[in-house]
């Protein structure tokens, strides 16, 4: 017998993929009214950290970008299975994606550069006997008896200088101050991945940024089945019932700097996406500074509520080190193909079938990556894009002697163009370019050492109407940071709230395929 959902009400607070997940479940699976799904952005565009906006003239920009993995990633593959492509309604996105994938395969030729501007050969991880027997042992060992134990707690020196550290931490924006617990999920999810670790060609491609392939696709499902977005709407707070449980009673929130108040009924549920990985983000422009900002209001909110009722996580665990979750991205958009014609030379990779493009020797660690062209659904021809970052930005450049933090888009772009050796092409790339350096003081706080229910529940014990998603509520096994970890919490967090009885897709545990296991001994001597 099918329930009657038509007087009860859904508020998603964030509207990041999580939320937008969320809601898609509960139209396909519980059969949930859509207008009665209500999810409240303080942004005036949805997708949360999966962006993608600007056009050729202003500069177009992607805070980060997600990889996807076409062999882990269960609930994400499912998800987009049944959503539509903008171009095909009777093809999915899922198909959309992986036969963009076949067409382009990833094989990146250049994934290492020293300081010489030359192409490093990375098949050798570059490990000592130390550093395989630290890395067995983080394996091997439970995570509550590791504790907040950092990276450069349970490695030598020389492990941070192994060709497997660099590749490693720029694939997966890892710092050695980060939490251990988290690199060892990683190498347990993303074992099978070990061997072609050089090469990135596990990663799988959107046909255009994330927000163009991804969010979009879903909003346009979300919006045939008549689901209210709220935006510039921000929840400052939210009030709990007086008992020992954890039921939410009222939501607070501001919009057009008015105050104002959402009383839930029985029945009503509240979905929170506590904390943001690219909240606080400052954008700069090739003449301009991007600012440090600090918390924003989606650490506002969890840092309030939590200190309302036990068992609503520890955010500051996440959101009181900013010298340690911060660097600065950049997205370059050139009015014509120079950089790209002497990139794909130097690489031996077309735009779309390398990877990341690491400059092991830069002070600031820089990367970039040239993504498939056009990589924005309203790019022209002529117009080519890519995106960088470097995980060092309070470090002074090798050639531009500032802090990456200091430097305009130029200065970044300089910087760049002096480890690749385009000194005599210099003056004519910057003419053409537009630079837009992203600081995000936030961007991998959730890789910071935490303590065991530092992360909430995705339902906190004793929840009757509260769950969390997103990249700071607990999934067990499985790795923050990724597009899979959002969806899958808001597939657990519908099913568990509206009692579904579904199966959620299961992690691969690659640790017990003795091929996967095989595979990463051999490589590990390499």
């Amino acid at each position: 017998m099918k329930k009657d959902y038509e007087k009860e009400q859904v508020y998603f607070v964030g509207g990041g993929l999580a939320s937008l997940a969320g809601a898609v479940y509960l139209i396909r699976d519980c059969a949930f009214p859509g207008k009665n799904i209500h999810i409240i952005e303080e942004m005036k565009i949805i997708g949360g950290s999966n962006d993608g906006a600007g056009d050729s003239e202003q500069g177009y920009v992607i805070r980060g970008g997600r990889m996807l993995n076409d062999e882990t990633y269960e609930n994400t593959w499912e998800l987009l299975s049944s959503i539509p492509s903008l171009d095909d309604a009777n093809r999915s996105v899922r198909t959309e994606i992986l036969e963009f994938d076949r067409a382009h395969p990833t094989h990146a030729k250049a994934r290492l550069v020293n300081k010489d501007g030359e192409i490093e050969d990375v098949m050798s991880m570059g490990f000592d006997l130390s550093d395989r027997l630290a890395m067995a042992k983080l394996i091997i060992t439970p995570e509550e008896k590791m504790g907040k134990a950092r990276i450069s707690d349970w490695f030598s020196n020389h492990f941070f200088e192994t060709n497997f550290w660099y590749m490693w931490a720029t694939t997966f924006a890892f710092q050695p101050w980060h939490s251990a617990v988290e690199l060892k999920r990683y190498m347990i999810r993303f074992m099978h991945e070990f061997p072609r670790i050089q090469t990135l060609e596990g990663v799988t491609r959107t046909p255009y940024n994330q927000y163009d392939s991804i969010i979009l696709p879903i909003k346009k499902y979300l919006d045939q089945h008549e689901v209210d977005f709220e935006m510039k709407c921000t929840v400052t707070d939210l009030d709990f019932k007086d008992s020992d449980g954890i039921t939410v009673t009222a939501i607070h929130y501001t919009k057009d700097d008015v105050a104002g108040l959402i009383e839930l009924n029985e029945g009503d549920r509240v979905i929170v996406t506590n904390g943001s990985m690219t909240d606080g983000y400052s954008l700069g422009s090739m003449t301009k500074v991007p600012v440090l900002n600090g918390k924003g209001n989606s650490w506002k909110l969890w840092d309030t509520i939590a200190k309302k009722k036990p068992g609503l996580g520890n955010p500051t665990s996440f959101d009181n080190d900013i010298a340690g979750s911060k660097w600065e991205s950049f997205t370059v958009t050139c009015q014509d193909s120079r950089f790209f014609d002497l990139m794909e030379k130097f690489s031996r990779n077309k735009a779309g079938s390398g990877a990341l493009v690491t400059f092991k020797d830069s002070n600031w660690l820089m990367s970039i990556v040239l993504a498939y062209q056009p990589h924005f659904l309203n790019q022209p021809g002529n117009v080519k894009v890519f995106w960088g970052y470097g995980l060092y930005p309070d470090n002074v450049g090798n050639y531009v002697k500032k802090k990456m933090g200091e430097c305009t888009g130029e200065e970044v772009l300089t910087e760049l163009l002096y480890h690749l050796k385009f000194e005599n092409d210099h003056e004519a790339i910057l003419k053409s370019a537009n630079c837009i350096p992203c600081m995000m003081p936030f961007i991998t706080s959730q890789f910071m050492p935490r303590a065991i229910g530092d992360r909430p529940q995705i339902i906190p014990e004793g929840s009757t109407n509260l769950a969390f998603v997103g990249q700071f509520c607990e999934i067990p096994d499985d790795v923050v940071f990724t597009e899979e970890y959002s969806i899958r919490s808001a597939r657990i967090a519908v099913y568990k709230l509206f009692g579904i009885n579904k199966e959620i897709s299961r992690i691969n545990q690659y640790q017990y395929d003795i091929r996967s296991l095989f595979s990463a001994f051999i490589t590990s001597y390499r």
